[in-house]
């Protein structure tokens, strides 16, 4: 089994909307026994919240379930459960890397780099703007869940 952890801020706007896209994508790919994700935020804001009920609008139009999702903030076990801790952005992945211990810092990343035509950027952060953000924040996530499965069953077997 490979798992995978989505991580923003507040994890209610882009983590969320990574789970449930990438985990749509590992259903349809009938991978869902050998690939498993979740979310978490860095900060303890919105800890049993929903997510934004705007980004599960947007997901929703698109096919995607985000009602089942709470709020939860990353913890030290979660660097030794999941295999891939992807930040959304690069201040998330400092963050997690002044908390995650030496031994699992390998595991850290950043989500879209794990996509050719997204690799160095950030996904922004749509919590602040209009709907166009939460849409934005669907197309690269939507690319990026594809490709990262690709990059899985190159680097794990699955």
């Amino acid at each position: 089994m490979v798992r995978v952890l989505f991580i923003c801020m507040g994890n209610i706007c882009r983590s969320p909307t990574a789970e449930a896209v990438f985990r749509h994508s590992v259903q349809q790919a009938g991978l869902e026994h050998l690939i498993e994700c979740d979310s978490a935020g860095t900060h303890d804001y919105h800890i049993g919240e929903p997510p934004d009920e705007r980004a599960q609008r947007a997901a929703s139009r698109r096919g995607y379930d985000m009602r089942g999702l709470r709020g939860r903030q990353v913890g030290r076990k979660d660097f030794e459960r999941f295999d891939y801790v992807l930040a959304m952005d690069a201040h998330n992945l400092a963050l997690l890397a002044r908390i995650c211990p030496s031994q699992h810092a390998h595991k850290l990343s950043l989500y879209c780099d794990f996509h050719e035509r997204y690799a160095g950027q950030e996904v922004p952060d749509p919590y602040y703007g209009g709907a166009q953000g939460f849409e934005q924040v669907l197309d690269m996530v939507e690319q990026i869940s594809e490709s990262l499965i690709g990059r899985l069953r190159q680097l794990s077997r699955v």
